[in-house]
């Protein structure tokens, strides 16, 4: 039966410091962390996109996260605001992002971002997911600006909801996480 709870999660995600910058979004959702006192750079305002998982990211040029696509669903969702999307199999998904931070360190060109989704709900046809999660990216810049390598951690908290098992937490490693490896790419304005 775990098996068909996994896999149920699986469609869902098929289906749709000292001297350090701080700023906020107007929602005070996003905080984000220039370290050494600089500003965000240029090269890095823009859309990034994952090579795998659905993951993209917009930069804004104070640095703030004006959206994000998450791996769960592939949904688009904003800082601060509730996002509700139709499923593919019927019925609703409701994601309420929490806070987000960004941190960039330009002597080591580390870019760090963490994603809170605070809660979600999401039907699909007589089953239910809902829960929260962390994500966290950690890696490097590289020289010409266009390229991210990432370090994703992932601390999801699921509960799915079937006929035969109606409250069933999937399981998850609430220290270490679930950790891939993702290449960001910087897609090119038009």
């Amino acid at each position: 039966m775990k098996a068909h709870l996994a896999f149920m999660a699986s469609t869902l995600l098929v289906l749709l410091n000292t001297g350090c910058q701080i700023s906020k979004s107007n929602t005070s959702s996003v905080e984000v962390i220039i370290e050494n006192g600089g500003r965000f750079p240029d090269f890095l305002v823009g859309r990034w996109k994952a090579d795998r998982h659905g993951w993209e990211f917009d930069f804004e040029p104070d640095g703030t996260l004006s959206s994000a696509v998450i791996s769960l669903g592939r949904v688009q969702i904003q800082p601060g605001q509730v996002t509700k999307v139709p499923m593919k199999l019927g019925g609703k998904g409701i994601f309420k992002p929490g806070h987000w931070t960004v941190n960039y360190a330009p002597d080591s060109r580390e870019l760090t971002v963490c994603v809170t989704l605070e809660n979600f709900y999401a039907e699909m046809g007589d089953d239910t997911l809902e829960g929260s999660s962390t994500d966290i990216f950690v890696g490097s810049i590289s020289e010409d600006g266009n390229v991210w390598q990432a370090k994703w951690t992932a601390f999801p908290n699921y509960t799915a909801h079937t006929a035969e098992h109606p409250n069933f937490y999937l399981p998850a490693d609430t220290v270490y996480g679930i950790t891939h490896t993702l290449t960001f790419e910087k897609v090119p304005q038009q």
